[in-house]
């Protein structure tokens, strides 16, 4: 099975302070933070194994150590903080570019709601 070429990225970029990763398909090119990578991996230690997905809070600042492909349909990053189990596929990345305001939207929300932060603790 062939991954739809729309979905397919053309390039894949980590900036030079390792804080975005740009990613750029055929028809849109996003710039994902780190951060937003970090808090919606899409690995079961985050998405919840089975259970409700965990907020993850405590991860201003972060960065990408390594981006290293999976196949042809996805990558997996290592985080500055050690995780590095999920794995993002380009239909994952092309997901959350194109909803990245709402999705980050909805996690600051989230962080109020259960009285956490972005800082990392101390």
């Amino acid at each position: 099975m062939h991954p739809d070429p729309a979905i397919v990225p053309q390039e894949l970029r980590l900036n030079k302070d390792k804080t975005t990763l740009t990613v750029v398909f055929p028809t849109a090119s996003y710039d994902l933070s780190a951060e937003l990578l970090r808090v919606e991996s899409p690995s079961a230690e985050v998405k919840g194994h089975g259970g409700p997905k965990k907020l993850i809070a405590g991860k201003k600042g972060i960065t990408i150590k390594a981006v290293e492909p999976v196949g042809h349909y996805a990558v997996q990053l290592t985080f500055s903080d050690g995780h590095r189990t999920g794995i993002y596929t380009w239909a994952y990345l092309a997901e959350l570019g194109a909803g990245k305001d709402a999705i980050w939207g909805t996690y600051l929300a989230a962080l109020i709601d259960n009285g956490l932060t972005r800082e990392p603790h101390a």
